[in-house]
């Protein structure tokens, strides 16, 4: 064909038409869902920063933030609401469609409340041992649970759900570390330091918090990095799960045979959300630690408090303090806890006697001499504010002696210890 018939074939051919999907009633609807979320957020208040007694003498300040106080009592709640925005202004969730949701059991209940809240129906992928309390709560919301046999079935089974009826899939696991505004905007980490503002250490050493979706954890790196802070962040993270083994070798692909037995937190793949390049120290929390420190808890400031935020039981003597020279002040947190909210209680159905019992000890050098004590250790997100030299920090040691029931041969000794 020549260039003149091409030409003449080309200017034949009938031009593209516009096309226009603006939808005024959808538009609306957007609208109105938008503002119920965001009115939601303006009527509910902060949660508390609790301040743990510990003696004088340690010169260490701990603090625990009580994310149970939410309007749905889950700690992923922050969580839900950022999400619910995110996929309503990105035209994804629409009216009488339902959303679609993989989880634990905590992002699922506040998602539950958001998706009545305007007004669309609500399903849960989750694996059939999930507590009944939170399947209770998500009923009671309004959602329904779908359940699969294997915690590392529910991606695809809330994709396939998603395609069947139309709706959609809102999968916290890729758009935590998205939906959630790392800058401010009352998240997570912007809440923490502004209630820390007026401690004696406002600025921590350490923030430690666990992983999920790992957005937590990349909310709070991203945020110490833009407020130009000094505070290193640690992820703690429990047995079987992904996240450390992937970040010690720099490999997102890792993977793990079996899921975590703490609910809620650790997983058999690294999810899309987990900074790992943002994360500046991880540690393994034997499970039988993670419980035994909720337990201790309640003797302390008689709170109850779910084991899937444990960090580090240990964790101010875990923690390296070698950050400078001479003396150094600061904070370690440990993220978002859960406390009081009985969806959030300690799965005991998982090989753990419902009685662990645990000594806790740290051998520590206070002002050059060896000293005794006995320091509280808890796992979920904590804050605690310490005055310490490098040498203090580098010979704190925590030894961690647990009984538990169920435990494999290899495990049955009892003794277990937790270091850095």
């Amino acid at each position: 064909m020549s260039v003149g018939e091409r030409a003449a074939s080309s200017s034949a051919v009938a031009p593209e038409e516009d096309i226009d999907r603006f939808d005024a009633e959808a538009r609306r609807w957007c609208a109105e869902a938008v503002a119920k979320v965001r009115a939601e957020g303006n009527r509910s208040s902060d949660t508390h920063l609790l301040s743990v007694p510990l003696p004088e003498e340690w010169g260490v300040d701990l603090y625990l933030k009580d994310e149970s106080t939410h309007p749905t009592g889950s700690l992923k709640h922050r969580l839900a609401r950022s999400l619910f925005l995110h996929a309503l202004c990105n035209g994804w969730v629409r009216r009488g469609r339902p959303v679609i949701e993989a989880s634990s059991g905590s992002t699922a209940v506040s998602e539950a409340y958001f998706a009545r809240l305007i007004g669309v129906p609500f399903i849960a992928v989750m694996a059939q041992g999930t507590s009944r309390d939170k399947i209770r709560l998500i009923e009671l919301h309004g959602g329904r649970c779908h359940f699969v046999e294997r915690p590392d079935q529910v991606y695809d089974v809330a994709v396939g759900l998603a395609r069947e009826t139309g709706g959609h899939y809102m999968d916290q696991f890729a758009f935590a570390e998205w939906a959630t505004d790392w800058r401010g905007n009352n998240n997570i980490a912007e809440s923490l330091f502004a209630q820390m503002s007026q401690e004696r250490y406002p600025d921590p050493a350490w923030i430690v918090a666990t992983a999920g979706t790992g957005g937590t954890s990349a909310t709070i790196a991203r945020y110490v990095r833009y407020t130009g802070r000094q505070t290193g962040v640690c992820v703690a993270d429990p047995e079987n799960s992904a996240f450390l083994p992937a970040w010690r070798e720099q490999d997102p692909s890792v993977t793990t045979p079996l899921g975590s037995r703490i609910e809620g937190i650790g997983r058999q793949r690294v999810e899309p959300s987990f900074m790992g390049s943002a994360i500046d120290q991880m540690i393994r929390v034997p499970d039988a630690a993670a419980v035994a420190a909720i337990r201790h808890l309640d003797t302390l400031i008689g709170r109850k408090a779910g084991a899937g935020h444990c960090p580090v039981p240990g964790a101010v003597g875990g923690l390296h303090g070698e950050r400078g020279t001479g003396v150094s002040a600061g904070v370690a947190t440990a993220g978002t806890m859960r406390m009081g909210s009985p969806h959030c209680g300690v799965p005991l159905g998982t090989g753990f006697s419902s009685t662990p019992t645990v000594r806790f000890s740290s051998s520590v050098a206070h002002r050059g001499k060896p000293a005794r004590v006995r320091p509280s250790r808890y796992p979920f997100h904590v804050i605690f504010g310490f005055r310490m030299s490098a040498t203090t920090s580098s010979a704190m040691r925590t030894t961690v002696e647990g009984s538990t029931s169920n435990w494999s041969s290899k495990k049955s000794s009892g003794d277990r210890t937790a270091t850095s």
